[in-house]
């Protein structure tokens, strides 16, 4: 089975006799874990049967390689230079993810599904892949960006014809939103939706908070725990779950827009969001541009990104952290080696 981003675990002790329906299926590629506490078992599922169906429909609708997906359909136009209907939900999708785009400089980058398809990760497994440099090259120079589309009258174009979209870095977060506010509507007391390590709390579990651990990346088991309160939203991008070995070099699926190369900077980020409309969403694709700027630019794209609480493992195993987020956490190894920031 394969490990989780973060590790999903309910840390609370003697509440055996509490109303918690818990369900498991597999979307976006990934296990989903919905946890549903207060409410009969039979309301609980039927929220929870909701929730997955709906995820079950993003994700056919989302599906970056998958032949027709309104994504893909997308993408055929944009490689042919013509425009495309687009649906007022995922026009919605493309507006937020190029804001968020902006805001990071653009090394959150939806637009660069050919680089990601060049390095094999827009399949469902991975096996190592050399590619033409000269190939990728190409696409770097041609630059593919979000502020490259067009939405206009119900249609999307692209100015490059080298934008693909692929939005496996921000889906998963609109899919939690999504969720959250579905169960808010329906009353719900507490829930915790975990999709493949990013994660979104709602309420509580009765007298307590949520409790999570984060994933080491090269070890089992957890590196730290932390509470989850209502609202807040957390994301972890790393190199251990989505990578291939060649040469006895990890190549991970986060690619640098800024080199066409599979980064190398990091071998975890972990950020929180603060209860918001788009905390999912952010929660996800903000811990991108934190994972590509290294040790040496972490601290910058977090507050560029106007995130307080993130932590980044280097490729030394070391941590670095925002004085905020140690505030937060609770270390499950106290000897190691640490840097706090403000």
């Amino acid at each position: 089975m394969r490990r989780w981003l973060i590790l999903f675990a309910l840390l609370l002790a003697g509440c055996g006799r509490e109303p918690l329906y818990q369900s498991q299926t597999y979307v976006f590629g990934t296990l989903v874990d919905i946890s549903i506490y207060g409410l009969p078992e039979e309301r609980a599922r039927s929220l929870a049967t909701h929730v997955e169906q709906d995820f079950q429909h993003l994700h056919d609708q989302l599906h970056a390689w998958k032949a027709g997906s309104e994504l893909d359909r997308l993408n055929q136009a944009f490689a042919q230079g013509k425009p495309a209907p687009l649906s007022p939900e995922l026009a919605a999708i493309l507006i937020d993810s190029s804001r968020i785009a902006s805001q990071s400089g653009d090394l959150f980058n939806p637009a660069i599904g050919n680089l990601i398809r060049l390095w094999g990760f827009q399949r469902d497994e991975f096996t190592p892949v050399e590619p033409d440099d000269a190939q990728v090259q190409r696409l770097v120079k041609a630059n593919p960006r979000m502020r490259d589309l067009v939405i206009e009258k119900g249609r999307v174009w692209s100015r490059n014809s080298t934008v693909r979209l692929d939005l496996g870095g921000y889906a998963k977060g609109y899919a939690l939103d999504r969720a959250a506010a579905y169960l808010r509507s329906e009353r719900v007391p507490g829930a915790i939706i975990n999709i493949g390590g990013n994660i979104i709390a709602l309420g509580t579990r009765g007298d307590h908070p949520w409790r999570v651990g984060i994933q080491h990346p090269r070890q089992p088991g957890a590196m730290a725990t932390l509470e989850l309160p209502d609202g807040w939203a957390i994301g972890t991008s790393g190199d251990y779950q989505r990578y291939f070995m060649r040469d006895g070099k990890r190549y991970c699926h986060l690619i640098d827009p800024r080199t066409g190369d599979p980064a190398q900077t990091a071998e975890a980020v972990t950020i929180l969001v603060p209860p918001g409309a788009h905390a999912g969403a952010m929660s996800d694709a903000a811990s991108k541009p934190i994972f590509l700027s290294g040790v040496n630019g972490w601290r910058q794209a977090a507050s560029g990104m106007g995130i307080e609480h993130a932590l980044l493992v280097d490729t030394l195993g070391r941590l670095h952290m925002t004085t905020a987020m140690f505030r937060r956490l609770k270390l499950t190894d106290e000897h190691v080696p640490l840097e706090v920031v403000p």
